[in-house]
C-alpha cells in the first residue's frame, strides 16, 4: 500500500457519502454532495501523478483505480436521472456508463490476449472525462428549490452532451484499435466450429 492507492480507497469511500449528503432534507444537500464528487475527482488527478512520479505503480493501484472512477461517474450519474426524472438526462447518462462497460470489458479482453497497450488512454479520454466530471458536478449542485441556480443545470446538460458525444467517438477509436484482434478471434472461432 502506499498514498496513491490509498487516495484511491478513499474515492471509493467517498461514494456512500456523495448519496448520502444528496438526500439530506436540506436545501445545501446537493451542494454538500458535489463538493464531495470534486474532492473525489481532484484526488482521482493526484494518485495517478503519485503513482507514475513516486514510482510507486502497483498491480493493485492499476486495479482498482479505474473502478474507483467508474464507481464514482455512475453512481452520481443515477442520483442525477433520478432526482431530474427526464428522458434527456437518462440518456446521456446512459451512453456513458454502458460506454465505460464497453470499454471495460474490452479492455480486459485485449489484456487477456496481452494487447492491452493498444487500447492505451488517449487526449480525447483525457478531455472527455474532464468535462464529464464538471458536468456532473454541475448537475449534482443543481437544486431544484432553489431557483437562482438554474444555470448550472443548463449548462451542466450541455457539457454532459458534449462528454457524451465524445464517449462515442472515444469508443469507437478503441474498438478501430481493437478491431483486428476481434475478427481475428472471431475468425479463429468461425473455424474451429467449422471443423466441429
Amino acid at each position: 500500500m502506499n498514498i496513491a492507492n490509498w487516495l484511491t480507497i478513499g474515492r471509493i469511500i467517498l461514494v456512500p457519502a456523495v448519496v448520502i449528503s444528496f438526500y439530506l432534507p436540506w436545501n445545501w444537500s446537493h451542494q454538500v454532495a458535489s463538493s464531495i464528487f470534486a474532492i473525489s475527482a481532484i484526488t482521482d488527478l493526484f494518485d495517478g501523478y503519485l503513482a507514475r512520479n513516486l514510482h510507486q505503480v502497483t498491480r493493485f493501484g492499476t486495479f482498482l483505480d479505474p473502478i474507483a472512477d467508474k464507481l464514482v461517474v455512475a453512481v452520481s450519474l443515477v442520483l442525477i436521472v433520478a432526482e431530474l426524472g427526464r428522458w434527456y438526462v437518462a440518456i446521456p447518462a446512459a451512453i456513458i456508463i454502458g460506454r465505460e462497460l464497453a470499454v471495460s470489458g474490452l479492455r480486459e479482453w485485449m489484456a487477456e490476449l496481452g494487447r492491452r497497450s493498444k487500447l492505451a488512454v488517449t487526449w480525447l479520454t483525457k478531455v472527455k472525462t474532464a468535462i464529464q466530471m464538471v458536468a456532473i458536478w454541475m448537475l449534482l449542485y443543481y437544486h431544484p428549490r432553489i431557483p437562482y441556480n438554474l444555470v448550472y443545470l443548463i449548462f451542466g446538460l450541455i457539457l454532459l452532451y458534449l462528454a457524451a458525444f465524445i464517449t462515442i467517438w472515444s469508443m469507437f477509436r478503441y474498438l478501430r484499435a481493437a478491431w483486428p484482434f476481434l475478427s481475428e478471434k472471431m475468425v479463429a472461432t468461425s473455424d474451429v466450429s467449422e471443423m466441429s
